[in-house]
């Protein structure tokens, strides 16, 4: 898949091998690890960075991009699309790393990455969870047009407690043009 245009100071790419230094610098924080899931850990590891730049972690074809500020890939935004009948929509993941927390810049990346995915792929339906424990990822959601759907109580089991997740979704007009 294509780049997405710049967004702002932020320039979205492919992942590349030599992003690994810039990867651990800014995944191995416990802060950034707490709302993700389990295939973000803490610590993180030179193994865990070789693991998904190599593409064992996420498919990295496809639109899963890292942020680069400065010259540095310092976050990352992508998205898994549904097959068959749920193939017009997908689920949206990012993070950032602490340096750059509390600069509006992943509101700025997901305003302007979600409809630029959308209309790549088709979708009509973007979907994104998060743990309810992490109020800043659901103001960036809520900031960018995605609407709060629900609660999915005791939904992931991580650092042996089980948490709630927030459901969120952006939508797109159907039929198209409507």
């Amino acid at each position: 898949m294509r780049e997405p245009p710049a967004i702002g100071a932020v320039r979205l790419r492919h992942w590349r091998a030599d992003d690994l230094a810039s990867l651990l610098r800014h995944a191995d924080d416990a802060a950034v690890s707490r709302g993700l899931g389990t295939r973000f850990p803490y610590p993180y590891t030179r193994t865990d960075g070789e693991a998904f730049l190599s593409g064992q972690v996420l498919d990295l074809s496809g639109p899963v991009f890292a942020l680069e500020i400065d010259g540095e890939a310092c976050g990352g935004i992508g998205v898994q699309q549904g097959s068959g009948e749920r193939r017009h929509g997908a689920t949206l993941g990012y993070w950032l790393g602490r340096r750059h927390w509390g600069q509006g810049i992943m509101t700025t990346v997901v305003d302007g990455f979600a409809p630029w995915v959308m209309e790549q792929l088709g979708l009509y339906r973007l979907a994104a969870q998060v743990m309810a424990g992490n109020p800043a990822s659901a103001r960036v959601l809520l900031k960018t047009g995605f609407i709060e759907e629900g609660l999915e109580r005791q939904a992931v089991f991580k650092d042996g407690v089980l948490h709630d997740m927030r459901c969120f979704a952006r939508l797109r007009a159907w039929p198209p043009g409507s």
